[in-house]
């Protein structure tokens, strides 16, 4: 009589997210278990609405309650081939779980569904890792900070000589405009499209980014001169932080220091949202973004990905930084904007 209870066995199956409630609930299980915006149905909505590749989503089960998620896009392309990432076209995601037992069981059914479906590729953009996986942290920078009390406060939180670069960005001829509008969403676009395109990168279809505005809490803001955007960043709220996801200037923003003004305008904007951290994304171990980020005062935290590739597949590779894409970019840079942008967005949705 005193044997002890068999622990209740955990079942992993497909979320049907074309159910309302389904959604519903999976979105309550990412709230209570303070999971990142990327976990949300909501973003893999946006990212099927704005790329066309599939919003997926594993779900573990104990007596018919929530015990883990673990959310998904399915990728396809010719270029890059196919994968199954969590999140799609973001910087986290990953297994959210009660515990090891929920994880651990939405590991081995995404190594399942990975070969169901002919990928090649599961991508773990963070959350619980599995130990037997490929996992790497040393690739990846994370910078997130507390939002100063007040816009003074603010200014003074920034490093010297960073600080010196954002007052003459104040003393600059610039305008500053907040929106979600099509003309906030038409000069975003205009300028984000020209800044990858001079580093080197494919745009993303501007469909991706109307879509996270209408899905997500979200606005843009721009940085003007003489009427004309040189800056703009669209951000994303979530949980008290600000995101500032899609962001970029023309080659005037560098003299107009219309980039600072960009970032400091959105710290204080998104202070008077309610928001108490700003999170500056992600950037590669090394690079100049990481190097940026760490002048204006945020202290760089490794990110740990994981990923499994199947048996006799070649892991897939969108790494910018590898040999295979060097000469591409170089050649990407030189690209009449008109052709990048036309031909970007057929490239760049299959990245993930």
């Amino acid at each position: 009589m005193n044997a002890p209870f068999a622990p209740a066995s955990t079942s992993v199956s497909l979320a049907d997210l074309r159910d309302a409630g389904e959604v519903a609930r999976i979105e309550r299980f990412v709230a209570e278990r303070g999971g990142a915006l990327f976990h949300r149905p909501a973003w893999l909505r946006a990212v099927e609405r704005g790329t066309g590749q599939q919003a997926l989503g594993l779900v573990a089960e104990r007596h018919g309650n929530l015990v883990g998620w673990l959310p998904l896009s399915e990728i396809h392309s010719p270029i890059f081939g196919r994968a199954l990432v969590s999140s799609g076209f973001a910087v986290g995601g990953g297994i959210l779980a009660e515990d090891d037992r929920a994880a651990a069981a939405l590991a081995r059914a995404a190594e399942e569904l990975v070969q169901r479906r002919s990928c090649a590729t599961v991508e773990l953009r963070g959350g619980a890792l599995p130990a037997d996986w490929d996992l790497r942290d040393d690739t990846h920078l994370g910078f997130v900070a507390d939002l100063a009390a007040d816009d003074e406060a603010q200014l003074l939180a920034v490093p010297r000589k960073q600080r010196a670069e954002v007052r003459k960005s104040l003393q600059g001829d610039l305008e500053v405009r907040v929106g979600r509008g099509e003309p906030d969403r038409a000069a975003h676009y205009a300028v984000y499209a020209e800044s990858v395109r001079n580093l080197g990168t494919p745009v993303f279809p501007r469909a991706l980014f109307d879509a996270a505005l209408d899905e997500l809490d979200g606005d843009i803001l721009t940085v003007l001169h003489d009427a004309r955007p040189v800056a703009s960043v669209l951000s994303l709220y979530h949980a008290g932080t600000v995101l500032p996801y899609w962001g970029g200037g023309t080659f005037a923003a560098r003299s107009l220091r219309a980039n600072e003004r960009m970032y400091f305008e959105l710290m204080l904007h998104a202070r008077r949202r309610g928001c108490l951290r700003f999170d500056f994304g992600r950037s590669k171990t090394g690079s100049g973004p990481a190097a940026y980020k760490k002048n204006w005062g945020f202290e760089p935290r490794p990110l740990a990905y994981a990923s499994w590739t199947a048996p006799g597949t070649a892991k897939r590779d969108i790494d910018p930084n590898s040999d295979a894409y060097s000469a591409k970019i170089a050649l990407w840079k030189r690209l009449p904007l008109a052709l990048a942008n036309r031909i970007g967005p057929l490239i760049a949705r299959g990245l993930g």
